[in-house]
């Protein structure tokens, strides 16, 4: 019997295809009368393909009876209640690991980025303020700074191991030490005043909600730099704008937001941020191989029983 699979998004056009090909895919994002939808074949549905940004309504998953599985494309899982997936049974996969290169390559972007005020110095030599003006402001070096990292996991680790050749000291804040040689430090305020640049790169969710405060800008300083890979929650975006407006803190590059895609439009009139519109992972070599672990997922859940890469 063909399984009933609810795709919330097309994660690749290509790999939605795939499971079309093996599966009855409804795409409930095209879906005008989605109630409707939900009462004739919600309990058809055994299997939802979702990613980390669109995630897993609890209310959508109390219309589907019999889902058996929820295959989501990306590695955040805050939007997904894992609680509730365990009360029902329910197993979750991501696509972890193979997003860490990209999105390590682009926090060491942001993070050279702001320090060297790349868009200050594009706008420059584009706009003709070289000839009129003369040289740019002078920038900061990289090298022989302080960079504290907020969550060590794998997308850390790559950063540090991309960033110590650039000349950094590592240090890091987490629930726990690692095995590794950088520097521990029990509180993410200490962490903040020891570093030049604090790099996010920890999980979303409620555990870390606005940790980002006032209080750690204020210890990070007035040359220090925010770089945010992590999640937009992480960050109390209205306790950054106000210490980018009155320069506690030096700058900041931002991949990701508090109410993506809206992004503030204050960010947007600070010469030294640097934003990018959460596409850390968007390169076409790093989507195309989640879409295929999606798929995997789907497929070696239909023939086994089993995820490749389950986190419940």
């Amino acid at each position: 019997m063909t399984r009933s699979v609810l795709a919330l998004l097309d994660v690749r056009p290509a790999h939605t295809a795939m499971i079309a090909e093996r599966y009855d895919v409804h795409r409930f994002d095209q879906i005008e009368d989605k109630s409707a939808f939900l009462d004739e074949t919600g309990s058809k549905i055994t299997a939802v393909v979702t990613s980390a940004r669109v995630g897993m309504p609890v209310d959508l998953m109390d219309r589907l009876p019999n889902l058996e599985v929820i295959t989501s494309f990306g590695v955040g899982y805050d939007l997904i209640d894992l609680e509730a997936c365990r009360k029902r049974g329910v197993r979750v996969s991501t696509t972890p690991d193979i997003l860490t290169d990209d999105v390590a390559d682009t926090a060491i972007m942001l993070m050279h980025a702001t320090m060297r005020q790349l868009i200050v110095g594009d706008d420059w030599a584009r706009s003709g303020k070289w000839v009129k003006n003369g040289p740019m402001t002078l920038t900061r070096s990289i090298r022989d700074k302080k960079l504290g990292i907020v969550g060590l996991g794998r997308i850390g680790q790559a950063i540090a191991s991309r960033a110590i050749p650039s000349g950094v000291e590592v240090g890091y804040f987490g629930r726990s030490p690692k095995a590794v040689d950088y520097t521990f430090f029990e509180s993410l305020s200490a962490l903040a005043d020891w570093a030049d640049i604090l790099m996010l790169s920890c999980p979303g969710g409620d555990a870390t909600k606005g940790i980002i405060d006032t209080q750690v800008l204020s210890a990070l300083g007035s040359s220090g730099v925010l770089i945010n890979i992590a999640r937009g929650s992480v960050v109390d975006e209205a306790a950054l704008i106000a210490a980018l407006k009155g320069k506690v803190i030096a700058g900041a590059g931002l991949d990701v937001f508090d109410n993506e895609p809206n992004v503030d439009r204050t960010l947007a009139g600070f010469d030294n941020v640097v934003l990018y519109p959460h596409a850390a992972s968007g390169t076409v070599e790093t989507r195309d191989a989640m879409g295929q672990l999606v798929v995997d997922n789907l497929n070696a859940w239909d023939e086994r029983g089993a995820l490749i890469t389950p986190i419940i």
